[in-house]
C-alpha cells in the first residue's frame, strides 16, 4: 500500500524552493521521527510554509470533477475510487493536509492527482515511507531573456 501526504505549499515558497523539493520532504520527516519541543518546533516551520486547505471548495471541486464517474464513491467524509478490484485509493481532506491511501496500479491514485491538479497549482505530495516527494503541477521557471 502508498500512502501519501499532499500540502499546500505557500506561494512564495513553493517558487523559491522549486527544483530543491528534498527540503520540503526532509522537514516533514524530520517532524515524523520527532517529539516533544522539537516536534512543536517543526510543527511552527510547517505551518509557516503551508497554506490550510481550503476545505469547502475542494470538496465541492472533487465532487463536481468525479461525481459521474462509475468507480467513484463517498464514505463517512472520504473519497474512494475502485477500478476492478485493480486499483483502490482513498482520499481524506484534512485542515493542512490531505491524505491519500493506494493500492494495485496507479490508475485510481493518478485520477485523484489529476482532479487535484487542476485545483490548486503548488500541491507537494510526499510519500515519507517510500521516500518519494514531488508537485502534483510542476512550477514552470521565469525565463530572463
Amino acid at each position: 500500500m502508498r500512502a501519501y501526504q499532499l500540502y499546500l505549499i505557500e506561494d512564495e515558497f513553493a517558487s523559491h524552493y522549486f527544483g530543491r523539493e528534498r527540503m520540503f520532504f526532509q522537514l516533514f520527516e524530520e517532524f515524523e521521527h520527532s517529539s516533544g519541543e522539537m516536534k512543536s518546533i517543526l510543527s511552527k516551520q510547517i505551518d509557516f510554509v503551508t497554506k490550510t486547505i481550503p476545505g469547502l471548495r475542494l470538496h465541492q471541486y472533487i465532487h463536481q470533477q468525479l461525481q459521474r464517474k462509475k468507480d467513484f464513491f463517498i464514505k463517512k467524509s472520504a473519497y474512494y475510487i475502485e477500478m476492478n478490484k485493480k486499483s483502490k485509493a482513498k482520499l481524506e481532506v484534512f485542515d493542512r493536509c490531505l491524505v491519500l491511501e493506494a493500492a494495485g496500479s496507479y490508475e485510481a491514485e493518478t485520477v485523484f492527482f489529476e482532479v487535484l491538479r487542476k485545483s490548486e497549482s503548488s500541491f507537494l505530495a510526499v510519500d515519507l515511507q517510500h521516500h518519494r516527494y514531488g508537485w502534483l503541477k510542476p512550477i514552470k521557471e521565469r525565463k530572463f531573456v
